[in-house]
């Protein structure tokens, strides 16, 4: 997986301890009369515009798992994608929040030891490589930008800078691992309908319920292919009979069970 000259530095952890899969949030539908349809609002005015076309993918976008995808790796999940170009992709999943606080993650930088805000399982690729997401209004030095005012951290000094302006949590969330394809592997899974593609909103990114984040994203793309097929528009999302691989084949992209993460040794460089 091609991570360009990024630094990659790892922390102590004591424990990793994944988050027990919540209920989904169920949304009530809207019940109206055959008479009152027509003060509806149409759903075009309240829908984000949504792509399955390769060529929308670059960094800022959200990429939405479809139903049919079922690795276990990708299933349900939301990625926002940090880095893009010929020679690789990496995102990082934005709703599969563990139990382990920052601060465990983060034992060697003593200007971490009060940060209680729990860490996410970024992705099935090197699940001891710590990374960042930050809203700043400034320009982060020795950071990616991805989007508005969002910013990729992939670096120790970066890290620890951030960390001393004590961010606000709501802000600044630490991911454990990535997700990682090549280009056109990536560009090959939107083709088969395994993906639909977002312009990311700060909303999503630093989502208050993340363990509902998929479910609200995968009910705007449903809703969006219940009025192209009223419209008569054709909306045909090609299905999957059995998923792509992720992930770099020249590294492990397995996922790790609990007692793997639980015996890693994160150690700062």
């Amino acid at each position: 997986m091609f991570l360009g000259n990024l630094c990659v530095f790892i922390a102590l952890a004591a424990m990793v301890a994944f988050p027990a899969a919540g209920k989904l949030e169920v949304e009530q539908s809207d019940t109206r009369t055959a008479n009152s349809s027509n003060l509806a609002i149409p759903p075009a005015v309240f829908l984000p515009v949504q792509s399955k076309n390769p060529r929308d993918l670059g960094p800022g976008k959200l990429l939405v798992a479809s139903r049919e995808l079922a690795d276990p790796n990708f299933a349900e999940t939301v990625v926002l994608l940090v880095h893009y170009d010929a020679k690789g992709v990496v995102g990082l999943i934005l709703n599969r929040r563990t139990d382990l606080p920052t601060s465990q993650v983060l034992a060697q930088l003593k200007t971490a030891k009060d940060l209680s805000n729990p860490v996410y399982l970024g992705g099935p690729v090197e699940t001891p490589t710590v990374f960042a997401l930050l809203r700043s209004t400034d320009k982060l030095e020795g950071a990616e930008h991805v989007f508005g005012d969002v910013y990729w951290i992939s670096s120790k000094t970066a890290l620890e800078k951030t960390i001393s302006s004590r961010p606000d949590p709501g802000v600044f969330h630490v991911y454990l691992g990535y997700a990682g394809w090549s280009t056109d592997q990536l560009r090959n899974e939107v083709r088969l309908g395994g993906w639909f593609i977002f312009q990311a909103d700060n909303q999503s990114v630093f989502n208050e319920k993340p363990d509902f984040l998929w479910r609200q994203m995968i009910k705007k793309t449903e809703l969006e292919m219940a009025r192209s097929a009223t419209t008569g528009a054709r909306y045909a999302p090609a299905a999957i009979s059995k998923p792509p691989a992720t992930g770099i084949s020249s590294l492990d992209a397995r996922p790790r069970s609990t007692t793997d993460l639980r015996r890693s040794e994160f150690l700062l460089e």
